[in-house]
């Protein structure tokens, strides 16, 4: 079968390389320069390895994923780096039971409640289901105490969701509990590197990628979909006999107008966070206490987290440079076109309580946005999120809003990229 896949991240990458292992034609469209999507990376003069634009890492129980670099050949590292939370102008570590447990911000007896209530009702219980009719702001109180939450958990959800903080499911809550693991895993030479690997066992198989490509309009006509493309070459048309589409439900939406008015109205209701990162380049460690994850537990907080990437993997990669991320979700497009200068100075203040001299060590930094990356997950989120059939027959729809139970992550994204190659090949012809 002759299969178009509309983007290059992840799923796509995925459900290509699945499909073109089964013989099909494979041809990814992807409107970027390299493949990758949301962990697109990219590289410094003097670096060994690429670095992502907006920060990533995999979990050690992301078997999907995990399994996939196996199965090409692609070396991936475990580390235990340290996370840690910054509350009333102090860090604290809080990665593990026995952390939490010598939190001194807490009274004795919300420790061990605190702790408590994430084994047996996040980290050990299986069953989310019965966990998706509940809000987080309704439940996680008295659930771990008032206390507890006011300090730890309700900056940084009113930090990362905004406005729709009060409306956030505690599925989302408990996948974010059940899914961490103390060591993480990040693969050889960086994202980038991995995505262009699996790109070529891909072409390898046969299939084929053109970059820096837009798609106008996609159509189904009888049995083919129709996709008209605009690239330097000019504009042109493409035949296939089935296309997945792997962007937001927003960006499908306008490259496919004729879809039924219900189907567009039932995906209009999706809603999403953009993201924000300012990537530092310094010459001295921006922590001084080797701290990776540093999440932010300040109420108005104009940042939300704060991760230096090497006290993850080693500043050898990056001509010994120390990386940091400052990391942030915009709830208005506005901040979206901020240059970095500006953003710079918004964070400055803040970054300056934790390191006064951070300023003096900066080498360089860049401002990275995403449009879509963080899907707003309200209760009985099971009821709309997407179905990977469409009204086209002969068009899937897979992509970061049908990640559910659990949070978005390149280890989903390739699931969900081997469903849909699974789906494709199934189709009696």
């Amino acid at each position: 079968m002759r299969i178009g896949i509309i983007g290059a991240g992840f799923t796509g990458l995925a459900a290509a390389y699945e499909l073109s292992k089964k013989g099909h034609s494979v041809t990814v469209f992807e409107k970027d320069m390299v493949p990758g999507g949301l962990a697109i990376g990219y590289k410094e003069a003097g670096w060994d390895w690429t670095l992502e634009k907006h920060y990533h890492h995999w979990f050690t129980n992301d078997d999907f994923v995990l399994n996939l670099a196996k199965e090409i050949g692609h070396k991936v590292f475990i580390q235990r780096p340290k996370s840690s939370f910054y509350i009333n102008g102090s860090s604290y570590q809080f990665d593990s039971p026995k952390a939490i447990l010598s939190f001194s911000k807490l009274p004795l007896i919300d420790r061990v409640r605190m702790a408590g209530i994430f084994a047996l009702l996040f980290r050990f219980n299986p069953f989310w289901k019965p966990l998706e009719k509940f809000k987080i702001e309704e439940m996680v109180p008295s659930l771990v105490g008032k206390r507890a939450y006011n300090m730890l958990w309700k900056p940084q959800l009113v930090n990362k969701m905004g406005n729709y903080a009060k409306d956030i499911s505690l599925v989302w809550f408990w996948a974010r509990i059940k899914k961490r693991t103390t060591s993480l895993a990040y693969p050889d030479g960086g994202f980038l590197t991995f995505a262009e690997k699996l790109m070529r066992t891909t072409k390898k198989n046969g299939g084929e990628f053109l970059f820096q490509t837009e798609i106008e309009n996609l159509k189904e006509d009888a049995d083919t979909v129709i996709l008209t493309i605009k690239n330097d070459s000019g504009t042109k048309t493409h035949t296939f006999d089935y296309v997945v589409v792997t962007t937001p439900s927003f960006l499908f939406l306008k490259i496919a107008p004729s879809l039924p008015q219900a189907y567009k109205d039932s995906l209009v209701k999706l809603q999403g966070l953009s993201a924000t990162n300012l990537v530092m380049r310094l010459k001295k460690p921006f922590f001084s206490d080797s701290t990776y994850w540093l999440s932010v537990c300040e109420p108005n907080a104009p940042i939300m987290a704060i991760i230096e990437h090497t006290n993850f993997m080693s500043k050898s990669h990056y001509n010994n440079e120390h990386i940091v991320y400052i990391g942030n979700y915009a709830y208005t497009q506005d901040k979206l076109g901020w240059d970095k200068k500006k953003i710079l100075s918004e964070y400055s203040p803040f970054l300056k309580k934790i390191n006064p001299t951070f300023e003096a060590d900066l080498i360089d930094y860049t401002f990275f946005t995403a449009p879509f990356a963080q899907p707003i997950i309200p209760d009985n989120y099971s009821k709309v999120i997407p179905s990977m059939t469409t009204p086209f027959p002969h068009v899937f729809l897979t992509n970061i809003e049908q990640v559910y139970p659990w949070d978005r992550g390149t280890n989903y994204a390739v699931e969900l990229g081997q469903k849909v190659a699974h789906l494709i090949s199934t189709i009696k012809q």
